[in-house]
């Protein structure tokens, strides 16, 4: 199978497509938002796992916002603002400061932390024309955005947490290496040299207790922390830096963030900046390119397609894909006008994992034969078919 890019896959498996009407921003077609799905209830198994709670934030907030943020100093010239002096705002690049917004209404004390809140966000970020790369770089995109609230002494599991789960993430999507970088302190940056000096050892530190030995990329954090960036290799060899944690003790400090601690006194939060893909269009861009259209079957768009040998078994074959997505798969049955050896290969380039087979053999004794990628095949009772390919198609997290 010749080697294509995540562009050239997705106008083959009709998953998106991008136009100069609305230059970096996706068009997702049925097949490809169905993708996009499965990613979000995978991620959405792993937050309830890791105790994050979800919440969804505005998209449109006004400059006083961006301004406590530092976003507006520092990231200006990324945001797409709009209004007159006095009633500026902007369309938000990042989630952070509206989840600031949440946990300050929760007055929250000891007792409550660690707080972690998720969104699904929809960001958007000025690039230029020239920096936009299909799924890789965009306008709007969307983060699986999460942000932990927490003591000093919490710090460390925090981050031990994440790295332990965000590794067994990437093996399920498929990704078996994976390697980690730590990012210290940029020359534009928030807060003092003994807060940074104390996030970047805090930040090693627990790397290091997760079994980790993070690689050192001097001035490459963000500009209100250090972070940990994860990176993992595709089957061509190339490196994706997607999954992050980042440590910042400026945000609530800038807010005015507090909690009431044991002694009944105010004191600052540490906030922790979280995301296990990162951008989910980039990440899936890496997924197509990694995977090409042989993706694991609990991600692909459709998961069993049913061949009828002839049109004598139509009716056989859209009763097998009923009991088929009652079982929760997702199953079609292909078209029909077709040998059977053309219907295989239209599936194979299609992507579809698994073919359930029909003849009139099969139909007589409801069965089906089951057809593997590589071409392997065993012939099962209809029951024990959809049951075999409900576990092949179940996500392993």
């Amino acid at each position: 199978m010749d080697i294509l890019d995540h562009k050239q896959i997705g106008q083959k498996l009709g998953l998106f497509h991008l136009q100069e009407e609305a230059p970096g921003m996706v068009f997702w077609h049925p097949a490809g938002f169905v993708l996009v799905r499965a990613m979000e209830d995978a991620i959405r198994t792993r937050l309830a796992t890791d105790g994050f709670v979800e919440v969804l934030t505005p998209q449109l907030v006004r400059r006083p916002i961006w301004e406590a943020s530092g976003h507006w100093a520092n990231f200006r010239a990324h945001m797409f603002a709009f209004g007159d002096q006095g009633r500026e705002e902007a369309l938000k690049p990042v989630s952070c400061p509206c989840h600031i917004q949440i946990v300050e209404r929760m007055a929250p004390s000891y007792r409550d932390l660690p707080i972690r809140l998720a969104e699904f966000g929809v960001v958007h970020r000025d690039e230029d024309d020239g920096a936009l790369n299909g799924l890789f770089r965009l306008r709007q995109f969307t983060q699986d955005d999460g942000h932990i609230f927490c003591e000093k002494h919490q710090i460390e599991d925090e981050v031990v947490r994440f790295c332990t789960s965000v590794r067994a993430l990437y093996e399920a999507f498929g990704f078996a290496s994976s390697s980690v970088a730590l990012s210290t302190r940029p020359a534009q940056r928030a807060g003092d040299d003994a807060m940074w000096d104390l996030a970047e050892q805090v930040l090693d530190a627990a790397a290091r207790r997760a079994g980790l030995e993070p690689s050192l990329q001097p001035g490459e954090g963000a500009f209100y922390g250090p972070k940990l960036e994860f990176s993992l290799l595709d089957r061509l060899g190339r490196s994706w830096q997607c999954g992050t944690i980042q440590l910042d003790f400026a945000m609530p400090e800038r807010f005015g963030l507090s909690y009431v601690d044991a002694q009944g006194a105010k004191a600052r939060p540490v906030m922790l900046h979280r995301a296990i893909l990162g951008s989910l269009e980039r990440f899936l861009a890496v997924l197509l390119e990694h995977h090409q259209r042989a993706l694991p079957p609990w991600l692909a768009p459709e998961q069993v397609r049913v061949l009828p040998v002839s049109d004598a078994q139509a009716p056989y074959a859209r009763a097998i894909r009923e009991t088929l997505r009652h079982s929760g798969l997702r199953a079609a049955v292909a078209a029909g006008g077709q040998t059977l050896s053309r219907a295989i290969v239209d599936a194979h380039d299609a992507g579809v994992p698994f073919l359930a087979i029909v003849g009139k053999r099969e139909a007589a004794a409801s069965q089906v034969t089951l057809r593997d990628r590589d071409g392997a095949q065993r012939v099962l009772e209809q029951g024990a078919a959809a049951a075999e390919l409900v576990a092949l198609c179940k996500p392993p997290l």
